[in-house]
């Protein structure tokens, strides 16, 4: 009997260490950026396309302090897209990217991430969005820096995900359609000889 109270008692303060510490369960606590807000250049506006040599152009459009955006990496198999909230001259989202052509596990990569607004030193200068993306719950992993375009208008549908291009088909060989009316099915001419009767 006294080794059946032991072993309780052994249970019990196992349980109210886990209990005090925290043990296993729950789900891990991704990596975050150590980066504050700050406040936006004079003019700064999230909204605009932004080019990386990585990840390409990145439309981004902003409605109050929610923005969304989409990117085509420059070999243009592999399109991804986001939706953050700013806070001044940061912006924390999360991102999902496709490869175009692959099916199951491989086919899409997500996870989290931030930039910050920033405009260098000097006159005529181009605003840039520095930050990182990184997988699953991680915010950080892989930097991404970006210029902003000049003169060039968003289009967020122009990116994967909308319409015929991303199943395939659509109007690749529009230039070759046939014109004119299509003709009515015609009835199958029968054979000369029909197969032998039974």
């Amino acid at each position: 009997m006294v080794q059946a109270g032991s072993v309780l008692w052994r249970i019990v303060v196992v349980l109210v260490a886990c209990l005090a510490i925290g043990c296993g369960g729950g789900a891990p606590k991704g990596k975050t950026a150590n980066v504050k807000s700050g406040s936006m250049p004079s003019g700064g506006d999230w909204t605009g396309v932004w080019y990386s040599p990585l990840f390409g152009e990145l439309h981004m459009q902003q409605e109050g302090n929610r923005v969304e955006g989409r990117w085509q990496r420059p070999r243009k198999g592999e399109w991804g897209k986001l939706m953050g909230n700013t806070d001044g001259n940061l912006m924390r989202f999360d991102w999902e990217e496709f490869v175009d052509g692959l099916v199951g596990p491989n086919s899409k990569r997500k996870g989290k991430g931030y930039f910050v607004y920033t405009r260098p030193e000097g006159d005529n200068v181009d605003d840039v969005i520095k930050g990182e993306v990184g997988r699953g719950a991680d915010e950080v992993g892989i930097e991404w820096t970006a210029v902003k375009q000049r003169n060039v208008k968003v289009n967020l549908a122009s990116i994967g995900g909308s319409g015929s291009g991303e199943v395939g088909g659509g109007d690749w060989d529009q230039k070759n359609q046939d014109e004119g009316e299509p003709e009515e099915p015609s009835e199958p001419e029968s054979p000369e000889e029909g197969p032998p009767e039974p």
